[in-house]
């Protein structure tokens, strides 16, 4: 990314595991946003956690989270979509 002065670095996005508590996964994240950080102050953002896990998302410092299933309910994937 340094070696590109058309990007801009904005920070990290990552979900947390479908299975198992997601407070671990997003305490890595925030402690790896933290590192990257070091190297790039202005990738201020850490987008993560979703409806069902923004508490825990919020706790580890998420500045961005994706809460469409609180506001819409649950949807049906896309044709295509998904692993």
């Amino acid at each position: 990314m340094a070696g590109h002065p058309s990007l801009r670095l904005r920070g990290l996005m990552a979900v947390a595991p479908r299975e198992g508590a997601p407070g671990p996964a997003f305490e890595r994240l925030a402690a790896l946003a933290a590192r990257v950080r070091s190297d790039h102050p202005g990738a201020a953002e850490l987008s993560a956690g979703m409806s069902a896990d923004l508490e825990a998302a919020v706790a580890a410092g998420a500045t961005l989270v994706r809460v469409g299933t609180a506001l819409f309910g649950d949807r049906a994937l896309a044709s295509g979509s998904g692993p």
